[in-house]
């Protein structure tokens, strides 16, 4: 579990874990450094299932989270985020599953969202008990499957053997598909149908991070999904799905861009809509892919234009938050 200044959700996270009907696992901790009484914490609690490992300076989060690979680890490995929550039969009902699934790579739960004081909002996207990788693609360019950090079960020598998270995403934005993807085609990933923890939608990583982080984001797991079109089943679901996956990017990160000023950042809107085109061309070479056929789309690149229409479209967002 990396954590910087995690407050009160660190502490309900870490008690929901060591409260599992499972007694037998360990809970490496890699602290970034935290200001905010994180460690002292941690380390007033005497149970020697916790393991604290502590960073002397702040450091990116992605550095923090490519320490993962260097720690210890137990046969299998379950990342988990500071504020989210497992409920206490998490690991037995994996346990079940792996025992199902003896072959699978990768293990799910399904899961709640939770507001940022534990409300319940809705379960996550029903997901198939067994799903291939070029499946699991397919689910996430059709966005008919929800798929977060949190909750997936793993091989310690198989996240070692693929590097670990891939820490070449700005912000770790797309890491983690481009992780689950990796895994899962070692085999297949295996889900259980019930609830096993609580994912908690605030203000998170994802959320915070601007529109140019993004696109960069963005553009390495393009570079993936490139790499992947080598491989048959791939290249089918990319080809049948790519372009309405790109469409759908295409515009909101227009929009995730016109929301930062044009002072802060060095990509206009037309520009990102022509990386697109580039994009498409590399992943879907022949078909037809027009971007400013979504008016959405469209209004952004002409809003991003004048500084009274970017003014606009940032009222517009504001009103739609409430």
């Amino acid at each position: 579990m990396p954590v910087y200044n995690g407050g009160n959700y660190v502490k309900e996270c870490v008690n929901s874990i060591l409260a599992q009907s499972v007694q037998e696992f360990d809970l490496c901790v890699i602290d970034n450094n935290s200001k905010d009484g994180t460690v002292q914490w941690l380390q007033s609690i005497n149970d020697e299932r916790l393991k604290v490992f502590p960073y002397k300076q702040t450091v990116p989060i992605e550095q923090n989270w490519a320490r993962i690979k260097e720690l210890p680890k137990n046969e299998f490995i379950t990342l988990i985020g500071h504020d989210d929550i497992l409920y206490p039969h998490y690991l037995d009902e994996i346990n079940r599953l792996i025992e199902k699934h003896p072959q699978a790579s990768l293990y799910q739960a399904h899961y709640q969202y939770v507001d940022g004081k534990g409300n319940p909002l809705r379960p996550c996207l029903p997901m198939d008990e067994v799903q291939y990788a070029h499946e699991f693609l397919a689910c996430h360019m059709l966005r008919t499957m929800e798929s977060m950090g949190t909750g997936y079960m793993m091989r310690s020598k198989d996240y070692d053997v693929l590097g670990g998270m891939p820490t070449n995403y700005p912000n770790l934005i797309f890491a983690d598909y481009e992780l689950w993807i990796r895994l899962s085609a070692i085999s297949y990933k295996a889900t259980t149908l019930k609830e096993c923890f609580a994912y908690r939608l605030h203000q998170n990583v994802s959320k915070l991070t601007v529109g140019e982080e993004y696109i960069k984001a963005f553009d390495q797991y393009i570079s993936l999904l490139k790499n992947l079109r080598e491989k048959e089943r791939f290249n089918e679901v990319i080809d049948r799905y790519g372009k309405d996956f790109l469409l759908y990017y295409c515009q909101s990160l227009s929009h995730r861009l016109l929301r930062m000023p044009r002072n802060k950042r060095t990509l206009t809107v037309k520009q990102y809509i022509s990386h697109c085109r580039q994009y498409a061309e590399a992943l879907i070479p022949g078909q037809s892919f027009e971007p400013l056929s979504k008016p959405l789309t469209k209004i952004a690149q002409q809003l991003d234009y004048n500084m009274l229409g970017r003014q606009v479209f940032a009222l517009y967002q504001k009103i739609k938050r409430r």
